[in-house]
């Protein structure tokens, strides 16, 4: 999987010193670096533009994507077509459906919410006049204002993987897409049993590919199945944006929870920034009460510890 784009000056500074201690030794002709950051290889280029290349290049691409939106207000698009599929963009988009999403996978502090959402036709009209669509579409100050009306009325479940339960699991299932794949599994079975919907599709947007999928949940109990995989589902599928607002307001909530009970303004993504104000919960507070906030195996525990 390979992602490109062009990121802002304060961006680009943000990385280069985020990469320092992960560069390779040789460097692309026109880079400012090559870095490798587990299985992605991230390269700067001296026009801004970033590549990253690896089976996990979205998440590791994610973070710059939230710093983009953060910092200077952009919204990067991927614009990379889903050469699997030539339907049309919207096929499923009047069905009624059931679609997940997930917040926080790219995050130091904060949880990982994923939450699915049950869609009926007779609901798209009600979500379009909110201005549904992915949450990474739309400010947060939007995710706030709509998603209780969003709660209130469309079927919904929501799973929150706090960073005590995700710091506890064995290192070997510290796989960003396993979790992911396994929480989707979890939120899609009970909305299934609690709401009993009658839907036609089951939509994830995906982030592995689907044999990877089933994989990875083997070991659940219950299997979901007959799911679609889509390449920006969130765009497609309105049980998919819908779950990515939840899933984004929740994420917030907990943020402002984590601000509060540290009494500091705890930054999102997993930059510079960051890693400031984690290093000083580590000097003030310690180890054991840093890692009840973060998700420890992230590369910048060994920046901050070093």
């Amino acid at each position: 999987m390979v992602r490109v784009f062009k990121v802002s000056p304060n961006v680009a500074k943000m990385m280069i010193e985020y990469y320092k201690d992960y560069r390779r030794e040789k460097t692309p002709p026109y880079a400012i670096f090559q870095a490798d950051s587990a299985d992605v290889v991230v390269t700067l280029y001296e026009s801004n533009k970033a590549m990253f290349q690896g089976i996990s290049a979205d998440i590791e691409a994610q973070l710059w994507i939230d710093q983009e939106k953060h910092l200077n207000n952009i919204v990067i698009e991927n614009k990379e077509k889903d050469k699997k599929k030539k339907e049309d963009k919207k096929v499923f988009y009047n069905f009624n459906t059931i679609g997940s999403d997930e917040v926080g996978t790219g995050d130091y502090f904060g949880p990982i919410v994923v939450s699915a959402t049950f869609v009926s036709k007779e609901n798209i009209e009600f979500l379009e006049n909110l201005g549904v669509r992915d949450s990474k579409k739309i400010t947060d100050e939007k995710i706030i204002d709509i998603a209780p009306k969003i709660i209130k009325k469309i079927p919904y479940t929501t799973f929150i993987l706090t960073n005590s339960s995700y710091n506890s699991l064995p290192k070997e299932n510290l796989n960003m897409n396993k979790i992911k794949a396994v929480l989707h599994n979890k939120v899609l079975i009970e909305l299934i049993k609690k709401e009993q919907p009658i839907y036609e599709k089951i939509v994830i947007d995906e982030f592995c590919s689907p044999k990877k999928f089933y994989e990875y949940i083997n070991d659940a109990k219950e299997k979901i199945k007959n799911v679609t995989f889509m390449t920006k589902a969130e765009d497609q599928v309105m049980s998919v944006a819908a779950s990515s607002i939840i899933s984004r307001y929740i994420f917030l909530k907990e943020m402002k929870k984590i601000s509060d009970e540290l009494n500091t303004n705890i930054p999102f993504g997993a930059n510079s920034i960051v890693d400031e104000v984690a290093k000083n919960i580590l000097n003030n507070k310690g180890e054991d009460e840093l890692k009840k906030y973060v998700k420890y195996n992230f590369k910048n525990t060994e920046k901050i510890k070093g």
